[in-house]
């Protein structure tokens, strides 16, 4: 039968589970399966298995308790095993490697920092920043001036906020890594023009989350910084 999988901990991991529920409706019911080393906590994987909020929420329900009782390695939603034994069978090959990971992030919690840019900001930065950008903007206010006075203030704009926004994600990546111990940067997107999770020890969470809010009154005039956790270790795992 196919198990839903939603973490892997070591073997001395209290597991305290009896009152939280799994992913399908109604809720499944969470054992773990494993050996004397490490375990795997599962369920089985129910049929109408979605991306709805409900059972997002199940999912993370459930890594968050453990790691509230000690390190897990979390799985993204949605990871399924055709059943019981393939599971056992990845723990003993990989356990190892589970084990080392285990232990890495004991005493470490995960941090996600996003950033969102005040357009209107960055656009008085870059006619700001640049003499040529001011002399086209003036030049097409009102609908006057080329197409290509008009098309040159487009790229020029676009090139200098594109530089003000890796600047202010540099800055604030600078601001918080000496409170890290690993950082993963994703490629800046349409929404956010920076977007980083930062493992952090437990002792500095505090620091962390308290500089994190520092950041964000410091640049509210020109980005909306978010910062949220502590986490469980999504990104490290």
């Amino acid at each position: 039968m196919p198990v839903y999988v939603y973490a892997i901990t070591a073997a001395t991991h209290p597991l305290r589970l009896d009152d939280v529920g799994g992913v399908g409706d109604p809720p499944s019911a969470l054992y773990a399966v494993g050996d004397d080393t490490l375990r795997a906590v599962v369920s089985d994987a129910p049929e109408d298995l979605a991306t709805g909020r409900r059972d997002l929420e199940a999912h993370h329900t459930v890594q968050e308790r453990l790691w509230a009782d000690g390190p897990a390695l979390p799985l993204s939603f949605g990871f399924v095993a055709p059943d019981e034994e393939s599971v056992r069978a990845v723990l003993q090959e990989r356990s190892e490697e589970f084990t080392t990971a285990l232990g890495e992030l004991a005493g470490r919690v995960e941090f996600n920092v996003k950033a969102v840019q005040n357009e209107e900001a960055l656009l008085r930065e870059a006619l700001a920043g640049s003499e040529e950008a001011r002399r086209l903007n003036e030049a097409t206010r009102d609908g006057g001036g080329t197409y290509d006075d008009r098309l040159a203030l487009g790229q020029l704009v676009a090139q200098e906020v594109q530089a003000r926004q890796e600047s202010l994600a540099a800055e604030i990546v600078e601001a918080l890594r000496p409170l890290t111990r690993a950082e993963q940067l994703s490629p800046p997107s349409q929404q956010y023009f920076l977007n980083a999770s930062f493992l952090v020890d437990d002792d500095k969470a505090e620091e962390f989350s308290r500089t994190g809010t520092e950041l964000a009154g410091q640049y509210a005039g020109v980005a909306e910084l978010r910062v949220l956790g502590p986490l469980p270790p999504y990104s490290f795992a």
